[in-house]
């Protein structure tokens, strides 16, 4: 026994040197891989936790605006040995996610992302063969760099025009109805099918998955930070009913992606007309012959719901801020419905060829875009490998943190950034191509930009502008018959959606109500 007492203090004094070789061993290498380069600057975190405190705050992109205040436009974070770097400014993004986008253009594969049933979403893959092959069926359908097919274009006025109906017949419906037309339009273009006006089971099943989303990156999953929990029991209390909500979105995203197939395909099975992204890739596919159609049926699946995915949320979320600011700025709605009445008149409805003859209603989709961000931070990108920039060393597998919403309410770029003011787009009666564009920061950076972008930019501008042409949108309004003030406020923490935009929609006119009444007839759509 005494034998043992004395190895003991030699036992710990060989653990010590142990220690010291490895941490010193370790300390050489990061010096030599780092060439004495340091970290950007930061505030200390935490032995082994790091800053996950900060992490863990509300409003996220306020709290990361704070910091960049502090200790600059590109900051370092840690979490348990992890690497983040928050970049605050249009600069420090456009120097790292595009100007280096070789390099920045990975994901950081968080067991959450196939937990949350978001596995099949190509945004969230590596940066790699299978991430460009999924891009590249997308893209052939949905285009990015050409204009969008005449027939998805009608697809999106056929929708728009519905949506108008709706309001006539069911004002106090908003949100319902903004959910329906984004929703409605991309069932159809992406997979052929018809939407039921009312509780479509299509679109109620496809909205499960949605769920998965909403829940992705809110910073409350513990295995978001601690990776090997996912393989805890379930009836662990906190982190088991974690496990088991992610479980079932993960089900729901599987169902989801089977069903939907299954639909379109039976329609080229029996012969039925179907013009849509899915039936297109699997005639593709059938004429092609010599491929393996287990895994390029599992690509097209994927890019169809993520398709769905990518738009009906983001969308939503904007137009109904859109609603929010016309109702708050009487002043704004009506110069924009002057710039209508002026190109459009009171026989039609405006269209997509119309655009850039509205610049004004431009200005003020431009402005819906920024004054509320859905999507704050973005998503992170990841460095593929070491790099430097402005003599700071950034190791691979540090996670960039893009803050959109710094950078689209920073008060150097846009007066007044809370206030709803589409006129800073507009010079002398046209778009300013001087001031911060919205669109670079809300749909992503570099190689990574949302492949979906025109389509959605599109559907957003026909519903500013056909709503604007034909209804007059004000406070919601009491009991008494007084308006209700409403204060704008955003909830949620990977995607913002406006906490309350209710308000009364009317027609501005008899001549607009028939307007909404003749439907798609009067959209004079580009295929006509």
């Amino acid at each position: 026994m005494l034998a043992s007492n004395n190895g003991l203090p030699q036992l710990l004094a060989a653990l010590l040197c142990c220690f010291i070789i490895s941490y010193t061993v370790s300390l050489i290498r990061w010096r030599i891989r780092s060439r004495g380069r340091p970290l950007p600057p930061g505030p200390r975190g935490i032995p082994f936790i790091g800053n996950i405190i900060h992490m863990r705050q509300p409003e996220l992109w306020k709290a990361h605006q704070k910091l960049c205040a502090v200790y600059g436009d590109v900051v370092h974070l840690s979490m348990f040995g992890e690497h983040t770097v928050v970049l605050g400014s249009q600069q420090a993004i456009s120097d790292i996610l595009e100007q280096q986008s070789a390099v920045t253009s990975e994901r950081w594969q968080h067991p959450l992302i196939e937990l949350s049933g978001q596995g099949f979403n190509f945004a969230f893959f590596p940066y790699n063969h299978r991430w460009r092959r999924h891009r590249q069926v997308f893209s052939q359908h949905i285009p990015l760099t050409r204009p969008i097919p005449d027939e998805q274009i009608l697809i999106q006025h056929q929708y728009a025009s519905i949506f108008l109906r709706k309001l006539l017949t069911e004002p106090g419906g908003l949100r319902d109805h903004i959910r329906y037309v984004f929703s409605a339009t991309i069932v159809k273009v992406v997979y052929g099918i018809e939407v039921a006006d009312y509780n479509d089971p299509n679109v109620a099943l496809i909205l499960r998955t949605l769920e998965g989303v909403q829940g992705f990156d809110s910073g409350r999953m513990l295995v978001q930070y601690l990776p090997i929990l996912r393989h805890a029991p379930l009836w662990v209390p906190i982190l088991g009913p974690q496990l088991r909500e992610l479980a079932w979105r993960r089900a729901a995203a599987d169902e989801v992606k089977q069903v939907m197939f299954d639909k379109t395909q039976d329609d080229l099975i029996h012969g039925r007309p179907n013009t849509s992204v899915l039936a297109s890739i699997l005639q593709e596919l059938e004429e092609q012959g010599d491929v393996d159609l287990t895994e390029e049926h599992l690509i097209a699946k994927n890019t169809c719901v993520t398709a769905f995915e990518g738009g009906a949320d983001t969308t939503f979320s904007t137009i109904q801020a859109f609603f929010l600011a016309m109702s708050l700025n009487p002043s704004i709605q009506k110069k924009a419905q002057a710039e209508l009445d002026a190109v459009i008149g009171p026989h039609r409805l405006p269209n997509y060829r119309d655009r850039a003859s509205l610049p004004y209603v431009e200005a003020v989709f431009k402005e819906s875009l920024r004054w509320h961000n859905v999507l704050p931070l973005g998503l992170q990108h990841c460095a593929g490998e070491d790099i430097e920039y402005r003599g700071y060393f950034i190791p691979r597998g540090t996670t960039f943190t893009a803050n959109a919403w710094a950078c689209l309410h920073d008060p150097e770029a846009y007066t007044e950034p809370d206030c709803f003011l589409p006129d800073r787009f507009i010079r002398e009666g046209k778009l300013d191509p001087g001031v911060r564009d919205p669109r670079d920061f809300v749909f992503g950076y570099g190689r990574r930009i949302c492949a979906g972008k025109p389509f959605a930019e599109i559907e957003m501008f026909l519903v500013i502008a056909m709503t604007l042409h034909v209804f007059d949108i004000t406070p919601p309004l009491d009991e008494s018959g007084n308006p209700i003030l409403i204060e704008p406020k955003f909830t949620g923490s990977f995607l913002l959606y406006p906490a309350d935009c209710r308000c009364t929609i009317k027609p501005r006119s008899a001549e607009a109500e028939a307007l909404i009444l003749e439907g798609v007839q009067s959209s004079d759509g580009p295929a006509a």
